[in-house]
């Protein structure tokens, strides 16, 4: 079904990236680079893309932590994907718009979920580069400008279109580190795709390879795989990852496990169709 969306545009918008140290990038995927997707360069023209639901205590910290990550360090808008929030969410991030001109809102009039919303964001996106992270604030943002160092000219490999965080120490519960673990385990086994921790919010692609992706409700926890798929190469960056501070978390071992299965099955035989002509020059 296709979510009814409403825009809310900000009154202006502005900003730039300064490269890091690619120290703890661990390349972890590569899948048929013969063939692998036009790609193209990061010149730090990016759009963050946050789905959230619920999170009014947490909109507008992470709005300000964003931006302390990327101003000055790269020409970014920033979209916030409300679905369908029942708190005061809509109303924090009005406020929060007025304060940063930069700040894009999307809102569903109900509950579609992650997968949903982040495609919502990317189709509104400007910019030719997606980064996501969720909006419960346990991804840090002080980890971005890590992930787009592996995809600056001269350091990117040539068939690079994703880079995923990989949450080497969880702050989390002991049912969903428990849940997390099956998950990466199984899904690892079956796929193939050789991330550690597709799960993790905090991910960079480009927009157009994206919406080439085939779409399906939790989407979000194969990208690696789909990405592998169309000939990418995925590479894991080791990221922190916080407490949650303010509101409920959505997922147990049941949203985690059990209603992925038929997603996972779904992937598998993507995969085992998927073809990637040799085009001569």
């Amino acid at each position: 079904m296709t979510p009814q969306v409403q825009l809310l545009m900000p009154s202006s918008s502005t900003a730039r990236s300064m490269p890091m140290s690619l120290a703890g990038v661990a390349p972890v995927a590569i899948a048929g680079s013969a063939a692998g997707p036009v790609v193209e360069d990061y010149l730090d023209r990016l759009s963050v893309v946050v789905p959230v639901r619920n999170e009014a205590d947490n909109v507008l910290p992470l709005v300000e932590e964003i931006h302390a990550a990327l101003d000055g360090r790269a020409d970014f808008e920033l979209i916030f994907v409300d679905d369908g929030s029942t708190d005061a969410t809509a109303q924090r991030l009005a406020q929060a718009q007025a304060a940063f001109p930069r700040l894009r809102v999307v809102r569903h009039r109900r509950s579609y979920g992650q997968s949903t919303a982040v495609a919502s964001g990317v189709r509104t996106a400007r910019h030719p580069w997606i980064a996501t992270l969720d909006g419960d604030r346990q991804n840090d943002p002080a980890d971005l400008p890590k992930l787009l160092d592996a995809l600056r000219p001269g350091r990117r490999a040539p068939d690079l279109a994703m880079v995923i965080g990989w949450r080497t120490s969880r702050h989390d519960s002991a049912v969903r580190r428990l849940s997390s673990r099956i998950a990466n385990g199984v899904r690892a086994r079956l796929l193939g795709d050789a991330t550690p921790d597709t799960g993790c919010g905090l991910k960079v692609f480009p927009r157009e390879l994206f919406l080439r992706l085939p779409f399906f409700d939790h989407l979000h926890r194969f990208l690696p795989a789909l990405v592998q798929r169309e000939g990418g190469q995925v590479v894991s960056v080791p990221v922190s990852h916080r407490a949650r501070l303010a509101g409920v978390s959505k997922y147990g071992i049941h949203n985690r496990l059990w209603v992925g299965i038929v997603d996972l099955f779904g992937v598998m035989w993507l995969q085992r169709r998927a073809t990637r002509p040799a085009i001569e020059p």
